[in-house]
């Protein structure tokens, strides 16, 4: 629509230029053949004759979902399961068809029909919508006893199986999406409640570990940066989830190491990760992405252990539990157990590579990030597990923070990168407010540390961006 829109002002433009004399008719013509000029009532006609057809199939959909919700409750078993699966195989069988047929006629050497493929591409996501309700209705016919967790996990898998099978993107993300919302249902059941071991309970348990080695992969199915986004996502907040780090620093019946790697893990992962682990991948597709997000990783822990209410510690410190833990207390090994060798393989291939000579400032960010995984690792594990070090702890993790903020700045400067410069300034401007909201400081310093931090923001962004601009300006004149 956008193309189309912009091909039309050309269009407009250059019949002006030629009737006024501008260009001649030889240079209307290369630009006609340049933007396709004769192809855009085509492409109208094209797209208006999909949109019909896409609204008359979602009414024909919805009138068959309310004919066979009229008369659910007096068929048989056989013909609601006939009924359903066919329905969902029709959808999603024109919707692949449908989605195919532009991608076969484009390896012929035609055009590309967007609009076609836009259609079938909508016709596999209503298809994957019907496949939960497949999965609900078939539940309740067949008396299948189960928990939101358990529709949700199986509905997000079975759309991930889908985009596996076509690398679209939009599955992908739907599938991760639902399986997620089925992660959070089930996360409370397995907190607060005792029951059977089912392979929901299972999968929560073990989403960080699912979501490494089963969500990262379709990210490359898919080529989409926003899959693996969404992975490293339902990784790290899984993580985090299932090992309760912050109440792991307060109560004393859990292992030291567990905060220490819910810490620590993510970021040393994320950093350590390169496309080419990979047997059939020889480009870097999601490794800038992945150490971005373990920048944030870093910046998110250092910021939430900064707070001193973080590190107040039982008096009787780090006691072992007494009673036998249950098979569940013994789940999250596997998962840590597993990535943990995961990241120190990554780390061996990251410090064994020798195709570029190694630049003394890479030596100096690897040094670093190490001494900032070290550091996360050893002190909550330290003050829990042998001896409280709460102010030691807080002062640590301030100074990293500010270490941090200030190698973004470094860096958004030297390369002119707005991401990195305004990531260390709010990451700087947000320590600094907390600490004065956090201690008990007088309104006026408050107010005052506020409208500091507020002109300083400002004049920073302002001679940022005076910067960048005297510098392309220098660059265009030489």
């Amino acid at each position: 629509m956008i193309f189309d829109n912009f091909q039309r002002k050309i269009r407009k433009e250059a019949q002006l230029w030629r009737d006024e004399g501008l260009i001649s008719a030889s240079q209307y013509q290369q630009l006609a053949d340049r933007y396709q000029f004769n192809n855009i009532e085509a492409a109208t006609r094209d797209r208006s004759r999909m949109i019909a057809i896409a609204v008359g199939g979602i009414l024909l959909v919805l009138g068959v979902i309310i004919f066979i919700a009229a008369n659910w409750q007096e068929w048989s078993r056989d013909v609601k399961f006939i009924l359903m699966i066919s329905l969902f195989l029709s959808v999603t069988i024109t919707g692949f068809y449908t989605w195919r047929e532009p991608a076969l006629k484009k390896a012929e050497g035609k055009k590309l029909d967007r609009s076609k493929r836009l259609l079938g591409e909508a016709l596999l996501i209503l298809g994957a919508f019907i496949l939960g309700a497949n999965i609900l209705l078939m539940a309740q016919v067949f008396n299948i006893a189960g928990s939101t967790a358990e529709l949700f996990i199986a509905w997000g898998f079975g759309v991930v199986v889908m985009a596996y099978s076509l690398s679209i993107n939009s599955l992908g993300i739907l599938g991760i999406v639902l399986v997620l919302i089925g992660y959070w249902s089930g996360l409370g059941d397995w907190w607060y409640t005792q029951g059977e071991w089912t392979w929901a309970r299972l999968i929560v348990r073990h989403m960080p570990l699912i979501s490494w080695l089963f969500f990262v992969p379709l990210a490359y199915f898919c080529r989409s940066r926003w899959i693996f986004g969404l992975a490293v996502f339902a990784f790290v907040s899984s993580l985090q989830f299932n090992l309760n780090p912050l109440q792991v620093l307060t109560y004393t019946d859990i292992a030291p190491w567990v905060a220490s790697f819910a810490f620590a893990l993510p970021p040393a992962l994320l950093w350590s990760y390169d496309d080419l682990l990979f047997p059939t991948i020889n480009y870097r597709l999601f490794q800038p992405l992945a150490r971005s997000l373990a920048l944030f990783c870093f910046g998110f822990a250092f910021y939430i252990l900064s707070f001193r209410w973080q590190w107040e510690f039982p008096e009787n410190g780090y006691i072992p539990p007494t009673t036998n833990s249950n098979i569940f207390r013994s789940l999250p090994i596997i998962d840590i157990g597993i990535l943990s060798g995961l990241a120190v393989l990554q780390w061996l291939f990251l410090l064994r590579q020798r195709n570029n000579p190694a630049r003394r400032e890479m030596v100096f960010n690897l040094i670093l990030i190490g001494i900032f995984i070290g550091i996360t690792a050893l002190v909550p594990f330290w003050h829990q597990g042998i001896t409280r070090i709460s102010e030691l702890g807080i002062f640590a993790f301030n100074v990293l923070l500010v270490i941090l903020s200030w190698k973004l700045i470094q860096e958004g400067l030297k390369l002119n990168d707005r991401p990195s410069f305004w990531g260390g300034m709010l990451l700087l401007t947000l320590q600094v407010l907390s600490r004065v909201w956090e201690y008990n400081t007088d309104l006026l310093v408050k107010s005052l540390v506020f409208v500091m931090c507020g002109s300083v923001l400002i004049s920073a962004g302002l001679w940022f961006e005076r910067r960048q601009s005297e510098g392309k300006s220098k660059k265009s004149n030489s």
